[in-house]
């Protein structure tokens, strides 16, 4: 295999992991989950509920288990309260500084868009 063509293939690589990424991070509701999480720590349902007003409770609970299969997110379950919680993982807390700096950018650029709770 010629150097460029191994290049070209670290590149597709790249990309592929690329698109994957803002694939679970472009689908609606996913950041600010990810957002409300990162502020508060582990919430239950019906607090991220509240938090991410405008998301009906059902997409909820399917971006919910889209970020726990992804190892965003998990789910945590404590037997003698029958309360569940949802916590990023180690994973998803890595995301903070990235998360900031979107949050900064969309602060600076997006002066026109309406607030969630608009």
């Amino acid at each position: 295999m010629a150097e460029n063509e191994t290049i070209e293939v670290e590149n597709v690589k790249l990309c592929d992991k690329f698109v994957a990424t803002f694939e679970i991070l472009g689908r609606k509701w996913n950041g600010l989950i990810i957002e409300a999480l990162l502020n508060n720590g582990a919430m239950r349902f019906k607090d991220l509920s509240q938090t991410v007003v405008k998301c009906s409770d059902r997409v909820l609970v399917e971006r919910l288990k889209e970020l726990e299969a992804n190892d965003l997110v998990e789910r945590r379950t404590y037997d003698e309260s029958a309360l569940i919680e949802y916590a990023l993982t180690k994973k998803g807390e890595s995301m903070r500084e990235m998360m900031q700096v979107v949050h900064d950018w969309s602060d600076e650029w997006n002066t026109d868009c309406e607030s969630q709770e608009a």
